[in-house]
């Protein structure tokens, strides 16, 4: 009865993150994910997946097409923001990354292999700290691919900790989410409007 429940539980989570993750395509090709941070059209991603592309083609949930239009990008820290023309969109529920434990659940969303919607899970394997180009990171025990990059990391009840940026030594590396709040919070005003 348990394993079902947690089987329910964890599916009830990956619908939750579907709802939020977006294909992204440059050039006509699929090169990542994406999370719809605001409700409003604002999507993060890493800046190595629009590479510096001022457009790119975001595919929703449910496979509708957007332009998306590049906002602004941080090259340091790996994300870039889009804007598309959309409202009333599902937008990820964010917790604070210093909260999370090493041990504590994961699961992370994207189109890896181009792949739409795909999950997988795993566990924190290490807490924000310099351990990749002396940035504070998140490592996760978990299986990530090419088309992952972009994507949301989340805690087992669906909060985003984090954006999935690379793997390196065999783990799954994200930008902690308060790094990527104050990447968009440094965005222009058109970006950082409340909903």
């Amino acid at each position: 009865m348990r394993a079902r429940a947690h089987g329910a539980h964890v599916a009830d989570v990956s619908a939750r993150l579907r709802r939020i993750t977006v294909q992204i395509e440059v050039a006509g090709k699929s090169v990542g994910s994406g999370v719809i941070w605001r409700s409003d059209g604002l999507i993060v991603t890493n800046a190595h997946v629009v590479a510096a592309a001022q457009r790119a083609r975001i595919v929703l949930p449910g496979g509708r097409a957007a332009d998306g239009r590049l906002l602004g990008e941080d090259q340091e820290r790996d994300l870039a923001a889009l804007v598309i023309e959309e409202n009333g969109l599902s937008a990820a529920e964010i917790r604070d990354s210093d909260t999370a434990r090493v041990g504590e659940l994961v699961v992370a969303s994207g189109t890896p292999l181009g792949l739409v919607g795909a999950i997988t899970t795993g566990i924190i394997h290490g807490v924000p700290h310099p351990r990749v180009g002396g940035r504070s990171v998140l490592l996760a025990d978990l299986r990530l691919e090419p088309g992952n990059s972009g994507g949301p990391l989340a805690d087992a009840d669906g909060r985003v900790i984090g954006i999935n940026a690379m793997v390196a030594g065999g783990l799954a590396v994200a930008v902690p989410s308060n790094a990527v709040s104050r990447f968009v919070a440094s965005l222009p005003r058109r970006a950082s409007a409340t909903p």
